[in-house]
């Protein structure tokens, strides 16, 4: 029986996994940074992948308006998730809190996060929607 592939190795993680969010470190067990760069671009080419940042993927699923590859979560969990991983202690927006809780009945027009004292940069959205930070 022949060797797996890099890809295939990948791919079949990518399947076992529970998690929905992958740093790009995440993978660095499976070999070197050219070569899984060269595997993740082909598991996105595959739609098993898609980019939601520097360094950050998500788990897909083809869309079925458009039949492009779409995040299987929403872009709130894809930011907590992923915030998390890197070591931040993020929360849901004062907005969506409220919202949540039946404070109020507007709800949030965007995706906000509570990052607390940490100081986040980092962009993390799919297509024309992104994340914002607030303290």
């Amino acid at each position: 029986m022949p060797k797996m592939t890099l890809e295939e190795r990948i791919e079949m993680s990518l399947r076992r996994s529970a998690a929905k969010v992958f740093l790009r470190k995440d993978f660095d067990k499976f070999g070197g940074y050219d070569q899984v760069g060269r595997a993740l671009r082909s598991a996105i080419k595959k739609g098993l992948l898609v980019k939601a940042g520097y360094g950050l993927y998500v788990k897909a699923k083809q869309s079925t308006l458009t039949g492009k590859p779409v995040p299987v979560v929403p872009l709130i969990e894809i930011g907590l998730e992923a915030l998390t991983k890197l070591g931040v202690n993020p929360e849901l927006g004062a907005s969506a809190k409220d919202y949540r809780d039946g404070k109020t009945t507007q709800m949030p027009m965007s995706t906000v996060v509570n990052v607390g004292s940490s100081r986040v940069t980092r962009r993390i959205g799919f297509g024309n929607k992104s994340i914002r930070y607030e303290v």
